[in-house]
């Protein structure tokens, strides 16, 4: 299905608003979905070509929605090999797509033919993988014959066993095509930063909602319901987690919510993976006190602490600082929280999570790696607090754009005054 089909949710949304009363981000312009189609081709096409590629073949689905604007079936092949792209670096882009779905991609310009796709992975081949692997690498090494020059190195960004060696024995070169990918992902156009304002307004609807919903009594399932529910109404498209905890749950972090029946005067923290309109993220992450109780003292300076980090970052973030160099200069956690530390001070975000991915600086030489912020990216500014051995933690998220200047919040969704020290009220 192409991504023009997609509705202007501008009106529900503003009808959210004033249900809700919530202070959100106005959605950007309606995006030019052909314009935005051609300009992530050619970033595409020109990371291909910086490698010497004769193309890249595509089985991740956020992949394929980048390169071609087609959907279809996007959670479910993400893990059935069903579906696939084979996009040359010069030449016309084939899309094998799953039985019954060739009328999907029907008046997309980036699409020039649609093929049935080869099923090679157990479940659609069964016994007959091999086989079918064979089969299906034919295919493909035709295509990189037919439209590579003379050149065998094909890029892709999943491939088994078995057709990699299947491809092999023709003869193709099989290389990394995941960062290619990444790095064309990285800068985003006007018309990519009006689909991601459009993903973000609807995101802070569903917060506005859970907000309205928290009271003593409701169980977390509830609660995270309001923003799934939100999401679909407004055009989006699914969650890629159920990152909500409340009470004790809150520390550590990563747990998933549950039936738990929160209580008065616990927070409720949670992280909105929110896959929204157009495909685009929303990432966002905020703290809740349910009731209308006062905050503890520790309440209060957990929170301000998670506040002080993602605003002393977001000053702190510049274009053409690097990673490494930015992690020298963060924010510097309290000892006592240091051990349940979230996993990145930074990462991007534009059709999901992506590169590049900022870690602590004690965390550089195991995992960290070298890249600069540029213009043009979208990245989310994280911070969690939660002492080890303490009863409660605080999760916070901001989403911005870095641009020639500076930084550009946009994520806008308060902050929870009730949990706000003094200093920062």
């Amino acid at each position: 299905m192409p991504d023009s089909t997609a509705a202007d949710v501008r009106p529900s949304i503003k009808r959210a608003r004033k249900t809700q009363g919530a202070g959100l981000t106005d959605c950007a312009g309606q995006p030019d979905m052909k314009r935005l189609r051609a300009y992530r081709l050619g970033r595409l096409r020109a990371e291909l070509a910086a490698r010497d590629c004769a193309g890249v073949l595509l089985y991740d689905p956020i992949n394929i929605r980048y390169a071609t604007g087609s959907r279809n079936m996007a959670v479910w092949t993400m893990h059935n090999a069903a579906r696939y792209a084979f996009v040359p670096t010069e030449g016309p882009i084939v899309l094998f797509d799953f039985h019954g779905c060739d009328h999907l991609s029907a008046g997309l310009e980036t699409i020039a033919e649609v093929r049935p796709a080869v099923s090679w992975y157990f479940f659609g081949a069964g016994p007959r993988l091999a086989e079918n692997a064979k089969r299906w690498a034919n295919e493909i090494a035709e295509l990189v014959r037919a439209h590579g020059g003379g050149n065998r190195r094909l890029a892709a960004d999943h491939c088994d066993p078995a057709g990699a060696a299947a491809l092999a024995d023709l003869g193709i070169e099989l290389v990394d095509g995941q960062g290619p990918v990444e790095l064309a992902r990285a800068i985003k156009s006007e018309d990519e930063l009006a689909c991601m304002g459009q993903a973000v307004s609807v995101c802070e609807a569903g917060m506005a909602r859970m907000r309205d919903a928290l009271r003593p009594g409701i169980t977390e399932n509830e609660l995270w319901s309001h923003l799934h529910q939100t999401n679909i109404a407004l055009g989006g498209e699914w969650i890629e987690t159920r990152l909500l905890a409340s009470g004790g749950r809150t520390n550590p972090w990563f747990q998933e919510c549950g039936d738990r029946i929160i209580r008065a005067g616990e927070l409720v923290g949670f992280d909105t993976d929110l896959i929204g309109p157009f495909g685009y993220c929303a990432d966002i992450s905020r703290t809740y006190l349910c009731g209308h109780g006062r905050a503890s003292e520790t309440q209060r300076r957990l929170y301000g602490l998670a506040y002080e980090q993602i605003h002393t970052n977001i000053e702190r973030l510049r274009p053409g600082i690097g990673l490494r160099e930015f992690a020298e200069i963060a924010w510097e956690m309290p000892e006592s929280c240091f051990p349940n530390r979230y996993s990145t001070l930074i990462h991007g975000v534009g059709l999901a999570d992506e590169y590049p991915f900022c870690g602590y600086r004690e965390d550089f030489a195991h995992g960290g790696y070298d890249g600069v912020f540029q213009p043009g990216m979208t990245v989310c500014v994280e911070s969690y607090i939660g002492e080890v051995g303490g009863e409660e933690g605080v999760k916070l998220e901001q989403q911005v754009l870095i641009t020639d200047h500076g930084i550009e919040l946009l994520s806008t969704f308060p902050f929870e005054e009730a949990l706000l020290p003094a200093r920062w009220v």
